[in-house]
């Protein structure tokens, strides 16, 4: 059998059937289908474990046993008493099984009927399959090991040789701990490290590891097959005694050994990548503080140079207590507690942005000089996370909670932080948006509510700029309160800034109806008239412009040529 399926070369077959199975099998014990449009069919004798199956590159091992349509067997693993491996999808067996194996999944047994076309064709097998025959083959899927082009390009090829845990893969910013062995083709020792740890976008030994790394799981190891492009390349790699023991020649491929056994966790919590969060322990449960979040933290804040500036928490003194987002710590601080779990350790390095910024400050233990970058080890020992509408039980909590929400909105609108503001009016609007339990009076409260939260929070979308926004918030209360004068106001400066003017004229005229001495309103009116007028004259030039292309030049009687419009119809 080992000499049989020897006969298609890979790139005989890749390209006629390598596609032709996309869609999963599924079949019932018994059940019969075809595979693809080849003639191919597959019946379940026995149902295999889980989900998986094999992917083209991957080493399988299978017992089988073949015979013609008319029951002669003509070859068998199981009595030889060895299961047959090969790699899938490579051409070293008949296309019919190249196919076929794809669809089973670990422990299956099936029966596959092959035509001649995915078999042995016209030519057959002398002496034991004749031209043109159809087979069957019996085949269990005992195991297989999982090889991968993790770079699709033919350069790193990855088997599995251990189950990693979990799901979870190291990111970039990660920084993992490995360790790896990598030798020549012949099996000459190149370099091996155990327990080394690097920052996966940082690389290690050879472009290959971080390639690797990616794809692998807590635990895994795999034994890497590296092409030069992935590793030393045209130049090699001369020894050097850390790192390499043994020159590596100019384009040699290697075969690295690689075990992933931990790593840490490096995530950027702001967009700008400048508070960076390294998990030193991980912590537990799924949920973490949200905004107005009471926390009990222990922390040490050191400067670059190790000089500790902040020490809480340690030493039998209680942890420090602060309530998330309300301005009690720096913002760096305030925004990595909002990402963490209870019992989480995690290092944080600050930029000065997100820190002391350009002025530094006085703490309890150093000066933090001007624009220092911070580290913190931080530990999160416990948090009460702040109310959701969800969590209330009357509905005079809801309106109470509201109408806190709004007076912190307030404070920060009057200290100039609008993002602040609109989470505070955008929650206190939540906590009152649903109100058909309320009795009468407390649905006069949550209206009043509603309608200055919105608008307060329109107030600081315009001052973000964010005009679409605060027309949104601005309709919403027109819909509670038509003749609301601030409503329409703010409106009509939204619909300015996006050039909406016959919309902002509309806005205004309402709004000097209810209110013709409204000094803001007015003053908004004198800027629509001023952007009309710009707007006019813009479309005059326009318009000119277009009308002095559309003219032509005709002879006069003088001999001269004189300008005169394109013909138009006389009737007009």
């Amino acid at each position: 059998m080992d000499e049989d399926f020897d006969i298609p070369a890979a790139d005989e077959m890749n390209e006629e059937f390598m596609d032709d199975i996309e869609a999963p099998v599924t079949l019932k014990v018994g059940e019969e289908k075809e595979i693809g449009n080849q003639g191919l069919k597959k019946k379940l004798l026995k149902e295999g474990e889980g989900w998986d199956t094999p992917e083209s590159g991957d080493e399988v091992e299978v017992h089988y046993t073949g015979t013609l349509l008319d029951g002669t067997q003509f070859d068998s693993s199981r009595d030889r008493g060895t299961p047959f491996k090969f790699t899938l999808g490579q051409g070293q067996v008949i296309k019919g099984w190249d196919l076929g194996i794809k669809t089973m999944k670990k422990g299956e047994n099936a029966l596959f009927t092959i035509p001649a076309d995915l078999a042995y064709g016209e030519a057959g097998s002398p002496p034991t399959i004749p031209p043109n025959a159809t087979l069957q083959f019996d085949v269990q899927l005992l195991s297989w090991v999982s090889v991968k082009d993790i770079c699709k390009d033919g350069g790193i090829f990855k088997k599995i040789v251990k189950e990693g845990e979990k799901w979870e893969n190291p990111k970039d910013l990660d920084e993992v701990l490995v360790n790896y062995e990598a030798r020549l083709e012949d099996g000459t020792l190149v370099a091996k490290s155990d327990e080394v740890e690097f920052k996966v976008e940082d690389g290690h030994f050879c472009p290959a590891l971080s390639k690797a790394v990616k794809t692998m799981k807590k635990g895994e190891k795999v034994i890497l097959t590296v092409k030069p492009d992935y590793g030393f390349g045209e130049k090699g790699k001369q020894a050097s005694g850390d790192e390499v023991s043994v020159s590596v020649p100019p384009n040699a491929t290697l075969q690295i050994t690689l075990e992933l056994l931990s790593w840490k966790i490096v995530t950027s919590v702001t967009d700008d990548k400048k508070v960076i969060k390294k998990i030193l322990k991980e912590g537990e449960g799924y949920e973490r503080p949200n905004e107005g979040a009471v926390v009990q933290v222990k922390l040490i804040g050191k400067l670059q140079d190790g000089t500790v500036f902040v020490k809480k928490g340690h030493e039998e003194t209680e942890p420090f207590e602060f309530k998330a987002d309300e301005e009690q710590v720096i913002d760096g601080l305030d925004k990595a507690v909002m990402t963490m779990k209870k019992g989480e350790v995690a290092l944080l390095t600050i930029s000065p942005e997100y820190g002391f910024g350009s002025t530094g400050s006085t703490q309890e233990l150093s000066v933090v000089p001007p624009n220092a970058t911070l580290t913190y080890e931080i530990e999160l020992v416990s948090f009460i996370k702040d109310k959701e509408s969800w969590d209330m039980t009357t509905t005079q909590e809801k309106i109470e909670a509201a109408g806190k929400k709004k007076e912190e909105g307030n404070a920060f609108f009057k200290s100039g932080k609008y993002l602040k503001a609109v989470k505070r009016y955008e929650k206190a609007a939540k906590f009152i948006e649903y109100d058909t339990n309320f009795e009468e009076d407390e649905k006069k409260q949550a209206k009043v509510l509603k309608v200055t939260c919105n608008l307060n929070n329109a107030a600081c979308q315009l001052k973000l700029k964010d005009y679409k926004q605060a027309e949104k918030l601005c309709t919403k209360v027109l819909e509670l309160e038509s003749t609301n004068i601030k409503a329409l106001y703010r409106r009509a400066q939204a619909y300015i800034n996006v050039a909406d003017l016959d919309l902002a004229e509309i806005d205004i005229k309402k709004a000097l109806e209810i209110d013709p001495n409204n000094k803001d309103v007015r003053a908004v009116n004198k800027v629509l008239k001023e952007k009309i007028k710009e707007y006019n004259k813009k479309d005059a030039k326009f318009y000119g412009n277009m009308f002095a292309k559309m003219t032509k030049t005709t002879p006069n009687k003088a001999g001269g040529t004189k300008e005169e419009p394109m013909s138009i119809d006389s009737k007009a």
